[in-house]
């Protein structure tokens, strides 16, 4: 884990940050060193300006197998899925609790029970995923509230994050005195994302959080001199999943598969290899469930590399 006094970068970026939330001009943008899935983005997920909201509901249960909505929950059905990253995107967090509440499709919230409410946190690589129901929209202000999650995020040892999530294309967004916000501490650009349709019919969005906290050196990088995954394919695959790797130097070399709990369910390759291309398959148990998993690449002991696969049954 990395020591933040020792950290010269990570302690400027920090203190850069939260001066910028002081002045209420929290920059854009926040460039990541190398490790980011993207080095060219890396945006500070800022608090929402509506806060928590009148709705919150203290102690919400955890989600179990990743469903935040129950299986009859009426609504169009939607997976979001991300990665908690540390402020400039070089380290992920493991361990972060996340706090997830909504309206109902119908825009109502559950202020009695605890539907559409629950808390997850991110695995041991740092990933999160949740399945719900678009939320519906209610009345506001003479309009509507665009279709949002709440969010309350706090990673180990840190402070918690109070936000929103918005749906690109939602004609709510720009009359909305939160969400059509685009500059300073409350700027919410980078919390409206983009929605496609996946292989069942279902939502999909990807919102990585990047946050103040302690995490692990991040690994999407390293594999430029080391080793890595080409291709995993058929994505999605039912029954035979094949992949394409290369290892850059002589090394012990482990191909492994991850659920989203963080959890290995499979071994795939565990031997000294020299420098070259090789190929691997990975037939999943018929007992494993059908949903998101990692194949990992490390090459002595060190994750380098890893390719996110769906598995449907």
């Amino acid at each position: 884990m990395t020591n933040e006094n020792t950290n010269p970068r990570r302690q400027f970026l920090k203190n850069t940050s939260l001066a910028a939330l002081a002045l209420g001009l929290m920059p854009r943008t926040v460039k990541a060193i190398p490790g980011a899935d993207n080095p060219d983005e890396c945006f500070l997920s800022t608090p929402d300006y509506y806060g928590e909201g009148p709705f919150y509901t203290d102690g919400p249960p955890q989600i179990i197998n990743g469903q935040l909505a129950a299986p009859d929950e009426p609504g169009t059905r939607m997976v979001i899925s991300g990665r908690v990253r540390n402020l400039d995107c070089t380290e992920f967090i493991p361990g972060t609790i996340i706090d997830i509440w909504h309206a109902n499709d119908a825009g109502q919230y559950d202020n009695s029970g605890f539907n559409l409410r629950g808390y997850t946190t991110s695995n041991s690589q740092g990933f999160f995923m949740f399945e719900t129901v678009h939320p519906g929209k209610y009345p506001n202000a003479g309009s509507f509230r665009p279709s949002h999650i709440h969010f309350k995020i706090t990673p180990p040892g840190f402070d918690t994050l109070t936000t929103q999530l918005y749906f690109e294309g939602d004609p709510y967004i720009q009359g909305d005195a939160a969400a059509s916000i685009t500059e300073g501490q409350f700027d919410a650009t980078h919390r409206i994302i983009p929605l496609t349709t996946n292989y069942e019919g279902k939502e999909e969005g990807i919102w990585d959080i990047v946050i103040d906290g302690d995490g692990i050196v991040g690994t999407n990088d390293i594999h430029i001199d080391k080793g890595m995954i080409y291709t995993a394919g058929p994505n999605p695959f039912s029954d035979r999943l094949e992949i394409n790797y290369g290892v850059f130097r002589n090394a012990k070399v482990s191909l492994l598969v991850f659920n989203m709990q963080g959890q290995m369910v499979a071994t795939l390759e565990e031997r000294n290899l020299n420098s070259g291309k090789y190929t691997a398959e990975w037939k999943p148990q018929q007992s494993l469930p059908g949903g998101i998993y990692f194949v990992a690449l490390k090459l002595n002991e060190m994750q380098v590399h890893y390719q996110k696969v769906v598995f449907r049954k």
